[in-house]
């Protein structure tokens, strides 16, 4: 048995801005931003991929601006950082686990919100993804972060579509339902900390070309240079 966004528990949308909601403080207190640009970083985040969600979909104000139960998360997220983040500051695994937290349960509230609208699973999917990474693009940028999306050296998005594409098709399947989400939810999850940890790399966008800085070796003169930085710090090809 399917059920709808409008009928899923909305504690499951709060709990995933609550999670982004984290990273964004976590970060602001990294870069030792103050407390109200902890709280605007937490906003950002937290609230950023459901109200691109809701604009792509046009289906009135988004959520974010319509429900003042969205407020709560990103105040909770800034106060427990303010609080705590002197005890938990050498933990540095707290921001992506809870970004992996966030992305897991957005890339399932983005795709089943864009299916009740109407959408095509396909279309569902991009959606849910963009959902997902949305947030984390936004922090990243605002905080001047390299952006995890385009970070060569992790796995960001592939976790979004995975639990994306598992939501869509179970939903088209009928059988989406609140066990079977919470199992995309820890598969997602899982996948992200594993390429975290890991350090798991999609494929380069040019087959067979090198990343910066791991095949300088060989190179035969013993710099270290890459096989690129003759020609002006550009990754040359393979031999």
């Amino acid at each position: 048995m399917t059920f709808a966004f409008d009928t899923a528990p909305v504690w499951l949308d709060l709990l995933g801005v609550f999670f982004f909601a984290v990273s964004g403080s976590l970060l602001a207190a990294r870069k030792n931003i103050d407390i109200v640009g902890s709280l605007l970083l937490a906003s950002l985040v937290g609230l950023g991929g459901g109200i691109i969600r809701d604009l792509i979909l046009d289906a009135g104000p988004p959520a974010a601006f319509s429900n003042p139960a969205y407020i709560f998360p990103p105040v909770l997220a800034t106060i427990l950082v303010y609080s705590l983040y002197t005890s938990v500051e050498r933990f540095t695994s707290l921001l992506t686990l809870f970004d992996a937290g966030g992305l897991a349960l957005f890339c399932m509230t983005g795709t089943v919100k864009a299916l009740d609208a109407g959408m095509n699973p396909l279309a569902a999917v991009l959606l849910g993804v963009m959902t997902a990474v949305g947030g984390g693009l936004l922090r990243d940028v605002t905080a001047n972060e390299v952006p995890e999306l385009f970070n060569p050296r992790d796995i960001y998005a592939l976790p979004a579509f995975l639990g994306a594409a598992l939501t869509a098709g179970l939903w088209v399947a009928g059988a989406f339902n609140v066990f079977t989400a919470a199992a995309i939810a820890a598969v997602v999850f899982t996948f992200r900390v594993l390429a975290w940890r890991r350090s798991w790399q999609a494929p380069l966008a040019v087959h067979g070309w090198h990343r910066r800085g791991e095949t300088g070796a060989g190179s035969g003169d013993g710099s270290g240079a890459g096989p690129g930085d003759a020609d002006g710090g550009n990754p040359g090809p393979r031999d």
